[in-house]
This record gives C-alpha cells, structure tokens and sequence, in this order.
C-alpha cells in the first residue's frame, strides 16, 4: 500500500518512466526517466510517515530539471519513520553544507497529522544544482545549545508542557542553552487523529545537528504513554545519540554518503557515529550502482572527546552533473 504509494510519487517527479508490477505484486520492473520536478501535490499512504516519502525526494530533489515544490498530505509524526520535524531540523542544514541552499529549501508544516487517520500536510521545496561541492566535516564540536519541539494535536495543550519540564529535567544537568517550544495545533490544522510527541536537536559549535525524537502510540494500539514519560525517554535518546556523536545523526547517514558519492571528482570525509543497519545495506547498494568503496577507518574517542567508537568515511565523488537543469 505504502510502497505503491512511493512509486506513485516516484512517478510523478518523473518524465518518462515505465513501471511495471506482477499480478502477485513480488517483483518489480522500473526504467527510470528524467526528473522533472516542478510544483505537485501527493497524497502518501497513513500507514507510513510522510518521512519515508520525503527521505526518498531529499536524494532526488537537487538533481530535478525544475525546482521543486511538492505539498504532501498524510501523517507527519509517527513511532517508526523520521518524522517531518526532524528532518527539517536536519537534513536540510546537512543539504546546504554540499552547496544547496538558497531561500527557496524549505519543510514547512502546514498540519500536523497523527496515525492512524492522519490528516498533515507539508510543503517541501528545493532548488536544483549543477554540481555538489565536495565536504571535509571531521570535527563535530561541543554541544552548544539544544532545541526541540513539543507537540500535542486533539489532546489537552497541557501535555506539551509536561513534556517539556520533564525533558529539562534530564537536560538541564547536560548544559543550560535549552529552549523546548510547544506547539499545539487547534481545528482543522490539528489532523484527524489525537496524539502528542516531541522532537530534540543538539547543535554543536561547529553547526552538527543531532536529533531525537518519540512519538505517543496511536489512538486504540498499545498502552497509554504518560507525557512525563516520553519526556523524559525523549531526553536519553537525544542523550545517547550525543554519546554515538559523528557530524552527521544516524537518521541521515545514507543521505549524507549518497550526496558525498554524488560529488565532484575530489576527496570527501565525514566523520559519523557507529553505522545504522541500514546505512551499511545503503553503502552495498552504492557499491552496486556507482561502483564506489568508501574508505572505512575507526576512531576511538579521545580523552576529552568522550563517547561511542566513530567511523570515519572517506571517498572520490563520481563527478555526477545535473544534466536535466535547464541553462539560463
């Protein structure tokens, strides 16, 4: 359902692809075509996240023929994608370290909507490039404030508050730089489902970002959550993801490795935490498509650097260009 979903959307950004699916729906035939891009709306599947449509057009979007501007609708926080928040605190400050920026990169969250029924709506929108500029991003800094976001939809707007205090309960031990908002959203942007989460980034002196982020569970599965406690669980997992540390959070490692295969003919690093799961399968299917091997070495933390084992990933970018981008 959701995945039929994606390679809708796939299509639409699309000029010219031919997709086809057996009558068991196992495999799949698809031949790409150019990206397009331009102004679109998409209505994603409430059984996943709008996060999981919106990690697959984050890859593609600098490479489109025409900026693109897309409006998705469906649930914009739930407990297994990146939610629309995280993602805009971000892979958008990790996008404009490869050189895309600009006044038009912008997540806007126009609603908020909750599983199981949703009801959000994003705007997402991103110019194209020509080229990426390589990185060196090896020194992630100390911690120098954190931020975060409480939000609570068709439930009391007290709940943010709840959150928020027990979160800086843990947090204020850590450092004092921290501003929690709350944002309850009333009538028709609120969604059709009730539901409260929170959202925490950390950013360091050298503009890392790192972030955590819970939701409650949906309406009529699992048990209640009591806000104090995702407060509080939201604050050691922001504290544990401090403790893996890298330049870049695990939510946005493969995209971080995508744009750095996607580069210039010249040397790119980072410096990241353990590797995900899933960022390991995505560095196969790189070796797969763009025959590129990243240089692996790990690092053990200094004295005063404390914290997990860090990797740091070396590679030559392929010296992809945007041949679709028209030429003014």
């Amino acid at each position: 359902d959701f995945e039929a979903s994606f390679i809708r959307l796939i299509d639409k950004v699309t000029n010219g692809s031919r997709i086809e699916i057996n009558q068991t729906g196992t495999t799949l035939y698809y031949q790409p075509g150019l990206l397009y891009g331009g102004s679109l709306d998409h209505d994603c599947s409430p059984s996943r996240s709008i996060g999981y449509y919106l990690e697959g057009l984050l890859c593609l979007a600098p490479f489109m023929k025409h900026p693109l501007k897309i409006v998705l609708r469906g649930v914009t926080n739930d407990q297994v994608d990146p939610s629309v928040d995280v993602l805009k605190a971000t892979a958008l400050p990790l996008l404009k370290k490869f050189g895309i920026d600009g006044e038009n990169l912008e997540i806007k969250i126009n609603r908020r909507g909750m599983p199981p029924k949703g009801g959000g709506e994003i705007l997402f929108a991103c110019p194209v490039r020509k080229v990426l500029q390589p990185i060196q991003f090896t020194d992630p800094g100390k911690i120098k404030r954190i931020r975060g976001t409480a939000y609570s939809v068709r439930v009391s707007p007290q709940m943010a508050n709840r959150m928020v205090e027990s979160a800086r309960s843990i947090l204020n031990k850590f450092l004092p730089d921290i501003y929690i908002y709350t944002d309850h959203m009333k009538g028709v942007s609120s969604g059709k489902s009730p539901g409260f989460g929170m959202c925490l980034t950390a950013e360091t002196i050298n503009g890392t970002i790192l972030s955590a982020e819970l939701a409650s569970n949906p309406q009529g599965q699992g048990a209640a959550v009591l806000p104090e406690e995702l407060g509080q669980n939201c604050a050691k997992l922001l504290l544990e993801e401090i403790y893996r540390g890298g330049c870049v959070d695990s939510t946005n490692q493969s995209l971080a490795l995508l744009l750095m295969t996607l580069g210039q003919r010249d040397v790119s690093k980072v410096l990241l935490g353990p590797l995900s799961p899933y960022t390991i399968e995505f560095l196969r299917h790189l070796r797969s498509f763009f025959q590129i091997m990243f240089k692996i070495e790990t690092k053990t933390p200094e004295e005063e650097h404390m914290g997990g084992e860090k990797v740091l990933m070396t590679c030559v970018g392929v010296g992809f260009s945007n041949l679709s981008k028209t030429i003014r």
